[in-house]
């Protein structure tokens, strides 16, 4: 096993100047779309799905003066953002308030849509289309994008899969993913506005990595399971998430499609074994982990093994990776954490 050994940080942080990016010539993404302080002269994100994603990405855009809000399941999250000094929207996925779409085309030049399928009725969103189309219509919408994952390739037997290979999902809720996308590509060409679908691997970040799942000592989750005995899995840092999404935004296109991954699509068991000796190796404690239980290698076809391709990423975004491998992801997590013990 390869010792660890940290590595200089890489921030990534929004900045109300322009920020460089290697690759790209000049980036306008954080500026004001004048000089106005008035809200309504200001870009002005609203996020459908506050979650893991949502959220990081939120707070990113409101320390670079954007104006911001979303939607959210729950009182308790939404108190926890309005502390934050975002207000949200409650919204719920069974029974969505149609009304929210008159606020986001009333208010807000940018749209993220980072809601999970349900598995009965597919995207909540897009039950009755020609309403949504009809309320988002005419409106200050200038950007959507929809986020997706890349589990809508299925099963490629471990070979390399750029955005030109064929969807050919195997479990019900990719069906339901890809359904989501051409969905909302076909009412983004409909707006006519910029329209993105960033498909996303397995998402890790502070708070939500393999650092994090050992230090909890918990039994692994029945998805954890699923996933433990792929060869290969495709993961991305949230902040690299980040930097996507900003590129997309100064990138206008239609019915655009990227992989959002590293360039490292590595066995889960062996992110575990790295994670397990940092810990070790940065608080000197070992920590008794519980057996990690893999299922067969047919039931984990199903859900795919395939190595996802981020050139189209970097060549029409030019994105370069904050963290290009789960190593420097982890270290990174694990250099910003406190002693847990």
């Amino acid at each position: 096993m390869e010792v660890f050994q940290l590595s200089p940080e890489i921030p990534f942080r929004f900045h109300p100047t322009p920020p460089k990016f290697p690759n790209r010539s000049r980036i306008n993404f954080c500026r004001p779309l004048s000089a106005t302080s008035d809200s309504r002269s200001r870009n002005r994100m609203f996020v459908l799905g506050m979650g893991f994603v949502g959220g990081f990405f939120a707070e990113k855009l409101k320390e670079a003066d954007w104006v911001v809000s979303g939607a959210c399941r729950s009182d308790s999250k939404k108190e926890e953002w309005e502390k934050k000094g975002i207000d949200l929207h409650l919204f719920s996925a069974d029974s969505p308030e149609w009304s929210l779409l008159e606020t986001v085309k009333k208010d807000y030049t940018h749209l993220l849509v980072s809601i999970p399928p349900l598995a009965d009725i597919g995207d909540p969103m897009l039950r009755d289309v020609e309403l949504v189309r009809e309320k988002l219509s005419s409106g200050n919408l200038q950007w959507l994008c929809y986020l997706s994952s890349t589990s809508v390739y299925g099963d490629y037997g471990g070979a390399w899969v750029t955005e030109d290979h064929p969807p050919n999902p195997k479990t019900q809720s990719a069906k339901l993913r890809l359904a989501a996308e051409e969905g909302w590509l076909s009412l983004g060409s409909d707006l006519g506005v910029s329209t993105h679908v960033l498909r996303l691997g397995g998402i890790y970040g502070p708070g939500r990595s393999a650092i994090d799942t050992l230090l909890k000592r918990e039994n692994l989750s029945e998805s954890q399971l699923r996933r433990a005995s792929r060869r290969f899995t495709s993961r991305v840092h949230v902040e690299d998430i980040c930097q996507a999404l900003q590129a997309a935004i100064e990138k206008p296109s239609s019915r655009e499609i990227y992989n959002i991954v590293d360039d490292d699509p590595a066995p889960r068991e062996e992110v575990f074994e790295y994670a397990l000796e940092m810990i070790e190796k940065r608080w000197k404690r070992k920590i008794e982990t519980k057996p990690f239980l893999y299922e067969s290698r047919e039931q984990s076809s199903l859900r795919g093994e395939k190595r996802v391709s981020n050139e189209h990423m970097k060549d029409k975004l030019g994105v370069k990776l904050l963290y290009p491998s789960y190593k420097l992801g982890l270290q990174s997590i694990g250099e910003k954490m406190d002693n847990p013990f």
